[in-house]
């Protein structure tokens, strides 16, 4: 199973659907948002993928109840960090990285997914790391997101 992997989409309508567009010709099973969605209007862009979706809050989610009522007919968002379990694989997904080091080393965990920095990131170990960048773009100028083959445990960045 693919999964797709996207985060600080900062209300970036274009660039949402550029991420689209390319998890769909990588043909993902399942959708995570590593927080930092901003608006609820940007929720029904991640429907046209018709995968199971799980994303967790930001810091710059303010509209909490909002965002949460509107993912209902994707999928859920979650408070970090959030837990499951997919092809075999536990997975913990978290917005800010402060608890990052601790979950890789506590070897409970076989893929930790992060955001918030808005820096592109896949370390390779015991515990596979990623963090997808921003797909916003607005403070890199640079827009990525990251797909994640859970048979393989191989994690590729993608330019939008």
């Amino acid at each position: 199973m693919k999964i797709g992997i996207i985060s600080d989409t900062h209300d970036h309508l274009d660039n949402i659907k550029k991420a689209m567009d390319l998890f769909k010709q990588e043909q993902i099973g399942y959708l995570i948002h590593c927080g930092d969605f901003v608006a609820p209007f940007t929720l029904p862009l991640f429907s046209q993928l018709n995968v199971p979706f799980l994303g967790v809050f930001g810091n710059n989610d303010g509209e909490r109840l909002l965002l949460r009522e509107r993912a209902k007919d994707i999928g859920e968002i979650k408070v970090q960090p959030a837990f499951l379990e997919l092809g075999g694989r536990k997975i913990v997904v978290m917005h800010e990285p402060a608890l990052q080091t601790a979950l890789a080393k506590s070897g409970e965990f076989d893929v930790i997914l992060v955001g918030h920095t808005h820096q592109p990131e896949i370390i390779m170990g015991e515990t596979l790391i990623i963090n997808p960048g921003e797909c916003c773009g607005w403070l890199t100028n640079r827009a990525t997101i990251a797909v994640l083959d859970l048979s393989t445990m191989s994690a590729r960045l993608l330019e939008l």
